[in-house]
């Protein structure tokens, strides 16, 4: 499973949105969704 995959289950898991995502990590949505489509993780 490539990292794109398991943010996306563990999030899923949880029931959280990717804003929700976001808030808890102190980053932006539109970094989750990058992260989430295999965009940079920097």
């Amino acid at each position: 499973m490539i990292l794109a995959d398991k943010i996306i289950t563990l999030r899923k898991r949880n029931g959280w949105s990717q804003e929700e995502l976001a808030d808890r990590l102190g980053i932006s949505r539109q970094s989750v969704s990058k992260w989430e489509s295999g965009g940079s993780y920097s």
